[in-house]
């Protein structure tokens, strides 16, 4: 595992699924380790639980991003590492789907990266250095799932805004880089039901789903000093799901 000691790490939805298993890499690397989310109640007990600290936030708040990175630098002296991960992946389908169902997608997915990454870009521009994780997703990129178009949309749009926002810090000693999941055990995903675990784990070449912490390991990789040279990429992680021309 890449040695993070001494780095200050945010994570935002970082109180459950991949957040958490982010937050549990990134701690056991030696990162001094913040993870957010809405509730404050679960969010002390995952705390408690992988021993780091935590701050509630609304991610569609931007006052509040500000004042959660504030608060971690007045706290910790500086901020390393973010990893914005916090979102929302409901169910509807295209035909009956509301403009409030779109834009709430939007608004946590895409507009909540948005508020965070730049939030935290102010600090790491004055201290010349910095890496930003955004958990985006296969989905939008690279593949589509039906009733999803709005999820995949906002996925989609998180890597352009990453790729842009690449160039625009390359020069300060920031990297800004995404990881792309595929099929990954979180709470989410259990909820689809067995039939649908079944099915996911039989579609993917290597007959598995991939753990939380299969992510938080490459946001590991890019959060480390050994990516000091890979900015504005992906890394997708999917048990090789998006490679087979015909069903595998």
């Amino acid at each position: 595992m890449f040695n993070l000691a001494g780095k200050i790490a945010f994570i935002s939805g970082g109180t459950k699924g991949i957040g958490k298993g982010i937050a549990n890499v990134l701690k056991q690397a030696g990162a001094v380790t913040i993870i957010a989310g809405t509730d404050e109640v679960r969010g002390a007990a995952i705390a408690k639980e992988l021993g780091v600290d935590f701050i509630p936030l609304d991610v569609t708040d931007q006052a509040a991003c500000k004042n959660a990175i504030d608060q971690i630098v007045e706290k910790y002296g500086r901020l390393d590492i973010l990893c914005s991960n916090a979102g929302i992946f409901p169910q509807h389908y295209l035909k009956d789907m509301t403009a409030e169902e779109w834009d709430l997608v939007h608004t946590i997915n895409l507009k909540g990266t948005f508020f965070l990454v730049q939030a935290a870009l102010n600090v790491m521009e004055k201290q010349r250095y910095g890496r930003v994780v955004i958990t985006s997703s296969i989905t939008g990129e690279i593949t589509g799932i039906s009733g999803y178009s709005h999820y995949g949309a906002s996925k989609a749009g998180q890597l352009g805004f990453m790729r842009s926002a690449a160039l625009e810090y390359a020069q300060q000693g920031i990297t800004i880089n995404a990881v792309m999941p595929g099929m990954i055990m979180t709470e989410g995903l259990q909820s689809f039901g067995d039939e649908f675990l079944s099915d996911a784990k039989a579609s993917t070449p290597m007959r598995a789903l991939g753990t939380p912490e299969d992510i938080g390991y490459a946001a590991c990789f890019l959060a480390s000093d050994e990516a000091k040279y890979i900015t504005g990429q992906t890394i997708v992680v999917d048990g090789g799901l998006i490679l087979p021309e015909v069903p595998a």
